[in-house]
């Protein structure tokens, strides 16, 4: 009965449709729309380097020390660690859904303060990064050289001294990583010209570690000249 009534007056039926589709058109200005919706809960990483450990020594010394520590946060759910063999530790710790990821941020920082007179000098002078932690990116930048003649060390060397800094200044971005090979330099002595400048290699190793931070000792080799026969 009622759909014969618009059958038998198709121009209204047309006229309320209309205004229907209208009235959608004005309403969707009007609600509040999410672009990225809390629906995650909030989460603290925390970050550490001993460069030269394994990851069972960093497990023993630096991963369950800061984890002894965590015990007793506010509204806390659970975390997670990763120690990897390349010197790196990361924890995960997420709280309940509601927490204010500021606040959570401010007691992960005091738990692991509390804990860093336990854990091993080199990790000490590196320092402890704790940050708010997403659970995925949200934009990924992929650099490369056209002309092919960088490597991907030179690549990653020139973003860290060039744009880390400024990008983790803007406002707005919690964290960035740049994924790539790191920069690194070896040394070859001269024996002879060592000689000739009375130095020894520990003092090449002084030097070195006078113009960059030390965060795990130095090992050097000797390098031995064939000497010519007659």
């Amino acid at each position: 009965m009622f759909s014969r009534f618009f059958v038998r007056r198709p121009v209204f039926a047309w006229v309320i449709a209309i205004l229907i589709m209208l009235a959608g058109v004005l309403a969707i200005r009007t609600l509040p729309v999410g672009q990225y919706p809390d629906v995650a809960p909030p989460a603290v990483k925390i970050s550490a380097t001993y460069t030269g450990a394994s990851a069972e020594t960093l497990e023993n010394s630096v991963t369950q020390v800061i984890e002894q520590q965590l015990t007793g946060l506010d509204h806390l759910l659970y975390f997670s660690s990763t120690s990897s063999s390349d010197g790196s530790v990361s924890i995960t710790v997420t709280f309940e859904q509601g927490t204010d990821p500021d606040t959570a941020q401010v007691q992960v920082q005091n738990k692991v303060q509390q804990a860093e007179s336990r854990l091993p000098s080199e990790v000490q002078q590196s320092g402890v990064t704790v940050e708010k932690s997403q659970s995925s990116f949200l934009l990924i930048l992929a650099v490369y050289d056209k002309t092919n003649r960088a490597t991907s060390s030179d690549i990653s060397d020139w973003l860290v001294s060039n744009m880390q800094d400024p990008l983790a200044r803007v406002e707005g971005v919690g964290s960035l990583q740049v994924f790539g090979a790191e920069y690194a330099m070896r040394v070859w002595m001269d024996p002879t010209k060592l000689a000739s400048y009375s130095l020894m290699p520990s003092d090449v190793q002084s030097a070195i570690e006078a113009q960059n931070v030390q965060v795990s000792p130095v090992k050097s080799a000797r390098y031995r000249r064939p000497m010519p026969s007659n």
